[in-house]
């Protein structure tokens, strides 16, 4: 057998030049977040069963994916395994892919790593390492993993554009607003329908403002991200945020309700559903009949919530609708289900006990104890699972609490963090008039 190489230049164990073929669209595919990678590279299993690199590609977009898919990872993995021909870069796919399976996400991570330490142009080792990095909250490695294999590449390589939008994630989220700016920008002139390096800007304008630039920037984008499998849910959420930032809470909803609540499906359109309600929630806005709708998503597709991060998402939602009981009997997940705390990052885990905490208490209106218990992880908020905008939650709710709570020494003092931090935001002045009215309207304080 002449084993061929891919456009990257490693050694695959196939002689098969359609199979090759195939997993470079969905290698592709699966950069672009488009939908396509599993049913492109199914078709490709379907016709080569003994296809290595299309199980390692299959394996890799499941751990990505993060869904119920243990029967058809477990075949591609036993796949490999049994595999008289498939090469050793193949074989230790297989490996990180079998530790995932197994329940060990940090596990998974580091193989996958050692993989790309050693192959620094192996783009699907990449893909997942990153991916499992920030699931994993691994802030600082989600820059640098990226930074460490720039220097094997460059810009006459096709997938260059992308490993820029994946480096400037990675400085964004480090706080390098200006790096990820640049590194952005740049990806998108070398592939302009690159969803992720839209976001990437999104993410920059929502960390420092103005509101009315992020707005314009995702609305410009829109004919690109608004047809992206992978981001269309995510960058509507994102404007929407803007949105809200710029006191245009209508505009907010009607983002939500043309662009987000038609697709709701999977556990990230639910957590970026969620998230965004619970901010309305926070503003007085939104209705039951919308959490109604994203509660019954979440009962009927119990298995999305794999990790504390969807689980805090997913107790929010049956709080904010009044389903008391069904949300404390789904917050008792955390300690019981030992699979789930496999696949949670350590500090992810951490957190999640003492927020969800602070979200029961708030939906039934104790917010001395919300306020207690996000006190205790304010700190460390940032690292809850998802993105620092994500992330963000924690702080509004601890300052509605404090708001609702007339504890108005604290809300004062979080109010100002937040305006001093990004002036331009019409929410956080109006946050901070609210904690300033507390004591002329001669309310109790704290």
């Amino acid at each position: 057998m002449a084993a061929l190489h891919d456009t990257a230049g490693l050694t695959t164990s196939t002689d098969d030049a359609q199979s090759l073929a195939s997993f470079e669209r969905a290698l592709a595919s699966l950069f672009r977040s488009d939908g396509d990678a599993l049913s492109t590279i199914e078709r490709a299993l379907a016709r080569d069963p003994r296809f290595a690199a299309g199980h390692c590609l299959r394996a890799g977009a499941l751990v990505l994916a993060g869904a119920d898919t243990g029967a058809a990872l477990s075949a591609s993995v036993a796949a490999i395994e049994r595999s008289a021909t498939a090469n050793e870069r193949e074989r230790r796919h297989a490996a990180a892919a079998r530790r995932w399976l197994d329940g060990d996400t940090a596990g998974a991570g580091r193989l996958y790593g050692d993989v790309l330490r050693d192959y620094p142009r192996d783009r699907l080792a990449l893909l997942v390492a990153h991916g499992l990095d920030f699931r994993l909250g691994q802030r600082a490695m989600l820059r640098d993993r990226v930074t460490a294999v720039l220097p094997a590449w460059s810009a006459r390589d096709p997938d260059y554009g992308f490993l820029l939008g994946m480096h400037a994630f990675g400085l964004v989220e480090n706080g390098d607003y200006q790096g990820a700016w640049t590194a952005a920008h740049r990806s998108l002139e070398l592939v302009p329908d690159n969803a992720a390096a839209i976001h990437v800007v999104a993410h920059v304008l929502e960390m420092q403002g103005p509101p009315d630039q992020g707005i314009a920037w995702l609305r410009a984008t829109q004919p690109i991200w608004g047809t992206n499998a992978g981001y269309r849910i995510h960058l509507a959420w994102h404007l929407a945020l803007h949105q809200l930032d710029a006191d245009q809470v209508g505009a907010a909803l009607s983002t939500y309700d043309r662009l987000i609540a038609p697709h709701l499906g999977d556990g990230n359109s639910l957590i970026d559903a969620s998230a965004l309600l619970w901010r309305l929630h926070l503003r007085g806005s939104g209705s039951l009949g919308r959490w109604r709708a994203v509660t019954a998503l979440w009962t009927a597709r119990q298995t999305v919530v794999q990790r504390a991060f969807h689980l805090v998402h997913a107790v929010m939602a049956f709080a904010a609708s009044n389903q008391h009981a069904l949300a404390r009997r789904l917050a008792q997940r955390l300690t019981r289900d030992a699979m789930l705390r496999a696949r949670s990052g350590r500090e992810e885990l951490a957190l999640a006990a003492p927020l969800i905490d602070a979200i029961l208490a708030f939906g039934r209106a104790d917010y001395d104890r919300a306020i207690a218990s996000i006190a205790r992880i304010r700190s460390a908020a940032d690292r809850c699972g998802g993105s620092v905008a994500q992330c963000d939650l924690i702080h509004l709710t601890i300052l509605e609490a404090a708001l609702r709570g007339h504890r108005q020494h604290l809300a004062q003092a979080l109010a100002t963090e937040r305006v001093v931090r990004k002036p331009a935001s019409a929410l956080n002045r109006w946050l901070k008039a609210r904690a300033w009215t507390l004591g002329s309207a001669g309310l109790a304080v704290s």
